[in-house]
């Protein structure tokens, strides 16, 4: 039996990632991107379903949302869309991240 080192505990780069963005699960609700960027996106899983003996994902509400604290939250969501299925979800949140950072990116250069 080994004993845990203090380097054996995760660091904040141990993130399970998507397309090198963090991609970090807390129950039903799923946080894609940085907190450092200016956008982030916000899965909730609204409902499942089984499929072979596993439960998955079925309807889930994605939104693009600005991550300053200081926006009221009704404020922060700049976009949101409801699809079928986490890949689906997946799909146009990365979308949407990518190109919304882009153009932040876009801006400050200017």
């Amino acid at each position: 039996m080994s004993t845990k080192k203090a380097n054996d505990v995760k660091t904040k780069s141990e993130f399970q990632t998507y397309k090198g963005k963090p991609l970090v699960r807390c129950g039903d609700t799923i946080y894609y991107g940085s907190m450092k960027d200016k956008y982030v996106i916000k899965m909730d899983i609204k409902s499942k379903k089984i499929v072979a003996d596993k439960e998955i994902a079925d309807k889930v509400t994605v939104q693009l949302m600005y991550t300053d604290p200081t926006i009221r939250t009704r404020k922060q969501i700049v976009k949101t869309s409801e699809k079928n299925g986490l890949y689906l979800a997946m799909d146009i949140a990365e979308a949407w991240l990518e190109r919304s950072l882009a153009n932040a990116e876009k801006e400050e250069n200017q």
